[in-house]
């Protein structure tokens, strides 16, 4: 037998008769069929539980594509997740055309999908103040050599989504690219942001270039829909916040 990985079908050709079978796999099937295509165009939420687990196994058996063999799967379970949750590997090896790498690819998926119910949904903190946003970048800033630039990103209900360490630089300053922020918050869906960064010196005042840089971003943000909340400077002496001195309106 010969194998041509990412050839639409095995051919088998045995020496008597000369008879050859196909093993069906997703390429196999019409275009709109294909349950990786359809994910990428519609939406994972589109795809239908035997489509899923086509995506899983890859690849279908003798005749009968991934899909088809998902849906017996299913079939086998009188189609409840639940259910299928409860086979063993060799339950699923049971089933003509799943093996036991197959078995245990959607036993894994499963398990994961239990954890995940089975986890607690970890609560975003809060930022009403300067203060808590000092509480966020105080560990990572206060005792460094040399300056560090962060942005919290935030949703509408100002509660924190990430926060991104966007350059390092030396002890007098670090290079600061406005787009690749707004690039962070608009991949993280972020309604606004605060900005962090550090002063070694332990000035606390703010340099002209770190007003620039925060009027810079405030305009560009507007653009976007993302507010820009506060900007912060960290030090040994304590912290400096735009919003509470009024630089921000």
């Amino acid at each position: 037998m010969s194998r041509f990985k990412d050839a639409f079908y095995f051919t088998y050709k045995f020496a008597t008769g000369m008879t050859s079978y196909k093993y069906l796999r997703i390429k196999d099937l019409a275009e709109e069929d294909r349950p990786r295509e359809k994910l990428l165009e519609k939406g994972i939420s589109s795809l239908t539980d035997a489509e899923l687990i086509a995506i899983l196994i890859g690849s279908g058996s003798k005749n009968e594509s991934a899909v088809d063999l998902g849906k017996k799967i299913l079939g086998s379970v009188s189609h409840n997740l639940n259910e299928l949750g409860k086979l063993s590997i060799h339950d699923l090896m049971k089933m003509k055309g799943i093996g036991q790498a197959k078995a245990i690819t959607i036993l894994a998926a499963l398990e994961l999908g239990r954890r995940r119910k089975s986890s607690e949904t970890i609560k975003k903190k809060k930022i009403s103040s300067s203060r808590d946003v000092l509480d966020y970048f105080q560990p990572l800033l206060a005792d460094l050599h040399y300056e560090e630039f962060w942005v919290l990103l935030l949703n509408r209900s100002n509660r924190v989504v990430n926060k991104i360490k966007i350059s390092q630089g030396g002890i007098s300053g670090t290079v600061i690219d406005v787009r690749l922020i707004l690039k962070k918050a608009i991949e993280h869906e972020t309604s606004s942001i605060i900005l962090c960064h550090n002063h070694p010196s332990g000035n606390l005042e703010p340099s002209e270039s770190d007003k620039n840089i925060t009027q810079k971003l405030k305009e560009a943000g507007k653009v976007m829909d993302i507010s820009v909340v506060d900007h912060l400077i960290i030090s040994d002496n304590g912290y400096f916040s735009f919003a509470d001195e009024g630089l921000l309106t």
